[in-house]
């Protein structure tokens, strides 16, 4: 059958539906009407996923925002400042000539004083052992310290590592800056380390070349004494002879 009887029958089909329905059950199909409500279902399809769209940023800003404000899971001010508080408390155990200006001044005042011929020869054995024996106090403590700096040598390494991999897994800013800031911390701890190390060599040495100092001093005036003393028994020998 060509085009143009198909065309032929489709038509007489819609004649004969039409006579057959009532007038009043006939649906009038409006194109233009049609087109213009598609339309405008579809503007408000737009508008609706528009506002969708825009919710679903609100809500990942919302999110991008508390993972900023989330504070950092771990934290290791409570290891740092054991580690500081143990350094702290070798530091004042310090035997004898502690870290104290007074001491020093008072310490430098008697038994580290230069010799005199006022000086009693019991004085001046009493002062050389006073001088020995903070010597030696400060060599231990030097060596205590040093110790106790070794022994946070591992505690520092955990604690950098863990900081380390928090601040890589940092979900946002605030988390990476507060990982930042305790690395910071644990480095300043460490210089503290270094700074204590430092302090308790340079007191030991520096009670060590204050002995060696005041032993050459203290040698002088004996040998004075043992001169003078020689001298006054020749002096009395020949007044004897005479």
């Amino acid at each position: 059958m060509t085009r143009l009887g198909l065309f032929a029958v489709a038509v007489t089909i819609t004649l004969v539906l039409a006579v057959a329905v009532p007038a009043r059950a006939l649906i009038v199909f409006d194109p233009n009407n049609y087109v213009q409500n598609v339309l405008t279902a579809a503007r408000e399809l737009q508008q609706i996923n528009n506002q969708i769209a825009s919710l679903q940023n609100e809500a990942q800003m919302l999110i991008n925002q508390a993972k900023n404000l989330a504070n950092l899971p771990y934290s290791s001010l409570q290891q740092l400042q054991s580690s500081i508080q143990r350094t702290q408390q070798l530091l004042a155990q310090a035997q004898r000539i502690a870290y104290d200006v007074q001491q020093v001044d008072r310490a430098f005042s008697t038994s580290y004083a230069p010799a005199s011929s006022s000086q009693s020869s019991q004085l001046l054995i009493s002062n050389a052992q006073s001088r020995w024996q903070n010597s030696y106090a400060a060599t231990q403590d030097a060596l205590r310290v040093q110790a106790g700096i070794v022994g946070n040598l591992d505690t520092n390494r955990i604690q950098t590592s863990a900081l380390l991999t928090s601040s890589q897994g940092a979900s946002g800013s605030l988390q990476a800056t507060q990982a930042g800031n305790q690395l910071l911390a644990l480095n300043a701890q460490q210089l503290a380390d270094l700074t204590a190390v430092v302090t308790a060599q340079g007191r030991a040495q520096s009670l060590e070349a204050a002995q060696r100092a005041s032993a050459q001093d203290q040698g002088r005036e004996q040998l004075r004494r043992f001169l003078t003393s020689g001298q006054g028994y020749q002096s009395s020998n020949v007044r004897m002879f005479h």
